[in-house]
């Protein structure tokens, strides 16, 4: 009898174990979607880790790979961390599927996003039996148009190998990071998924060098028209903003991630250039910019360069500013000043810098001179998805402060 209960007994932990496991995730690669008005958004994600207590997930964009620690399970309940855009995949796992909802949370009571996701080693998009001969790989014009019949004009640069598809698209305010997509019977399909919000992109080809196309988002559609132009560029970003006439410096104070007041008058930065970074935690050119800056200032702060870092957040609660900046130096392992300036809104940039003319984007980068002279604003970045792009922005950073330390 007793040999009978210590079986039943360890039968019971086996069933527990099977049945508690049915509910995580389990390593590999797994294809989502996003349900939104009638469009599927495809994603891609890898898992690994399950087996232990440090889940990571990885969310998929072609060269990309964003990994999200901290998986938490809770009875039937998986729920993902996106700490970088304070946002969760949450849902349950049933029959090797999890299903569920993207939420953020800095959005009361948010009904989400539904999603879907199987462990697949299927394509992001599903391969045509005959796609289109026709190329997508280069540069493009590309125009957003707008319901009221607004349009801005954007730089499509993208690469091909066979029908799989990679690239962004830039605006002068920044790009839209790393797209990943395939082409279609007459035309292409873009999505991405890198924790703030799903991408959907489709275009018909209208002759070889011309298409039309859709810009899905979760707030909507937006028409695209696209030109192949191999000389496609922007609009000059030292050209959209600038200090407004009789002004030629800035003055400020606001408070750092410790809610000590730190102004630009302040000692550190007397007789030094310094480049003011106006960001947010929300936004992902201005992570990209703090990527690329925080090593950067490693290398460079002993020649006489500072950084400041002005954040405009979604809310204005002390504690929940102090967790997102706090949360944001750390990821990105920065060593200077990043200041709170403001609630996030039309005019929280003209009231942190009245004597700029209005900021057109985030990220936008203000150099200032030794003697404490504003003499060039950069709006926007270009990211590493936008290869070249990249490369020549790090070249103009790198001339423009060089220059401006050779200054006497």
């Amino acid at each position: 009898m007793k040999k009978y209960l210590i079986m039943m007994a360890a039968a019971f932990v086996l069933m527990s174990c099977n049945k508690a496991s049915e509910h995580k995730l389990t390593d590999g690669k797994w294809r989502g979607e996003f349900s939104i008005s009638d469009q599927k958004f495809p994603f891609l994600f890898d898992v690994e880790g399950s087996a232990t207590d440090s889940t990571t997930v990885y969310l998929i964009n072609g060269a990309e790979r964003v990994p999200l620690k901290g998986v938490v399970y809770s009875n039937d309940t998986v729920t993902i961390p996106i700490l970088a855009y304070d946002a969760v995949l949450t849902g349950t796992i049933a029959n090797g599927k999890f299903e569920g909802k993207f939420k953020k949370l800095f959005i009361d009571n948010d009904e989400g996003v539904p999603f879907t996701a199987e462990k697949s080693d299927v394509p992001r998009f599903e391969v045509v039996d005959k796609a289109t001969d026709i190329s997508l790989a280069g540069k493009w014009d590309i125009q957003f148009i707008g319901q009221k019949g607004d349009t801005a004009h954007n730089v499509g640069i993208f690469s091909q190998d066979k029908n799989i598809l990679t690239g962004s698209i830039l605006t002068n305010a920044g790009d839209l990071r790393y797209l990943e997509g395939a082409l279609t019977n007459d035309g292409f399909q873009f999505s991405a998924f890198a924790g703030l919000s799903p991408y959907l992109i489709k275009g018909k080809f209208e002759g070889n060098d011309s298409f039309t196309g859709e810009f899905y988002t979760t707030r909507g559609v937006t028409k695209l028209v696209g030109k192949r132009n191999a000389e496609a560029t922007l609009a000059d970003p030292y050209s959209l903003a600038y200090m407004k006439k009789g002004e030629d410096r800035l003055n400020f104070t606001f408070p750092n991630v410790e809610g000590q007041k730190v102004s630009l008058s302040d000692p550190r930065y007397k007789d030094k250039v310094v480049i003011i970074s106006i960001l947010g935690s929300w936004c992902p050119n201005c992570l990209d910019e703090m990527e690329y800056l925080s090593p950067w200032y490693k290398e460079n702060n002993k020649r006489g360069v500072e950084i400041i870092g002005l954040a405009f957040e979604r809310k204005d609660d002390p504690e929940y500013v102090k967790t997102v900046l706090s949360r944001l130096v750390k990821r990105y392992n920065v060593d200077y000043e990043i200041l709170f300036a403001g609630k996030l809104g039309d005019d929280a940039t003209a009231k942190a810098l009245p004597q700029v003319s209005k900021i057109m984007g985030y990220p936008t980068t203000i150099f200032i001179d030794k003697k404490g002279i504003v003499r060039k604003i950069h709006t926007g970045f270009n990211g590493p998805a936008t290869g070249l792009f990249y490369e020549e922005f790090k070249q103009d950073f790198n001339k423009v402060v060089d220059d401006l330390l050779a200054e006497k």
